[in-house]
C-alpha cells in the first residue's frame, strides 16, 4: 500500500507547526516533511511528533534574504559562510527533532564557479550529516516557478551528485517539478531510482491535489510501488481552500 507525507510547507500552513503535524496526524498521512521550520523550538517540533508517531523526513536550509529573492545559498559565490551556517544550522535542527534528511538549497547562481561553490558546501554538508545518520537531499525546481535557481534539472543533479561523491547525498525527485520541464515522468523516475532519496507529488502543471492534471498518479504510484520503493511519498501540493477540503484524493489512492 502507497504512503503519503503530509508537507506542511503548503497543507495546514494556517496552523503553528506542532498543531499542523497534529493534524496531518488525525487525517491519516503517514508522515511529516517541512519547510523551514526554524521559528519553532524544536522541543514543540519533537513532542508533536512523539505523540502522533510521525516521522518527519526532511527539513530545508534557509534561503537567505527573502525578501530579496533569494532561494538558498549554497551555490551563490560569496556567500559560502553563510551556507556553512545554514547547513550546520538544519543539520542541528534536523537532529534535535529526529527528521531523517536535510534539503540543501543551492540558490539563484549559474557558471563553473557557482557549480564548485556548491560541491564543495554539499561535501561539508554530507560530512556533517553523516555521523548524525542523515540524508542530504538536493532537488532540482523548474524555471517557470523558480527562474535562475541553479539546479534546473535531475540530469545536472545526477552530474553533481556523482561528482560530489558522498554516500549520503541524494535526489529529492519532485514529480510536479520534473513534470513541468523534462517530459515523461515516470522514465525519468525510472532511469534516476538508484539516487532518489525522497519522492514529492503535485498536479501538472497547476500544483493542486494529484487527482487531475497531465501526471496520471494512479498509474505513477502503481509504477513507484513496482520498482521497490518503500518510504512514504511526498504531498507537496496547494491546496485551492482549506487542506482538510482537499483530501478527497487520500484515500482513494491508498485504496
Amino acid at each position: 500500500m502507497t504512503r503519503f507525507s503530509a508537507n506542511l510547507g503548503f497543507l495546514w500552513t494556517d496552523r503553528p507547526l506542532p498543531e499542523a503535524i497534529r493534524a496531518a496526524g488525525a487525517a491519516g498521512f503517514d508522515a511529516v516533511e517541512c519547510h523551514w521550520p526554524y521559528d519553532v523550538p524544536p522541543d514543540q517540533v519533537r513532542a508533536a511528533l512523539d505523540e502522533t508517531g510521525l516521522p518527519m523526513l526532511g527539513i530545508n536550509t534557509r534561503r537567505g534574504d527573502v525578501a530579496a529573492g533569494e532561494n538558498g545559498l549554497a551555490a551563490v559565490p560569496g556567500r559560502e559562510q553563510q551556507a556553512l551556517d545554514a547547513i550546520a544550522e538544519a543539520v542541528d535542527y534536523a537532529t534535535a527533532i529526529g527528521a531523517r534528511a536535510v534539503h540543501v538549497m543551492a540558490g539563484n547562481a549559474a557558471g563553473d564557479t557557482a557549480h564548485q561553490v556548491f560541491l564543495r558546501n554539499l561535501r561539508a554538508a554530507a560530512d556533517l550529516a553523516k555521523p548524525r545518520g542523515l540524508t542530504i537531499l538536493i532537488e532540482p525546481l523548474n524555471r517557470f516557478d523558480a527562474p535562475g535557481y541553479f539546479l534546473r534539472d535531475t540530469e545536472q543533479a545526477r552530474r553533481i551528485i556523482d561528482e560530489a561523491a558522498g554516500v549520503n547525498i541524494k535526489l529529492m525527485f519532485d514529480c510536479y517539478h520534473v513534470g513541468r520541464t523534462e517530459g515523461d515522468v515516470a522514465a525519468r523516475l525510472e532511469n534516476l531510482m538508484p539516487i532518489i532519496g525522497h519522492i514529492q507529488f503535485a498536479s501538472v502543471p497547476d500544483r493542486g491535489t494529484p487527482d487531475h492534471g497531465d501526471v496520471d498518479y494512479a498509474k505513477l504510484f502503481a509504477r513507484i510501488e513496482a520498482l521497490g520503493w518503500v518510504g512514504p511519498l511526498g504531498a507537496e501540493y496547494k491546496p485551492a481552500g482549506p487542506t482538510g477540503a482537499s483530501l478527497g484524493w487520500l484515500a482513494g489512492f491508498r485504496a
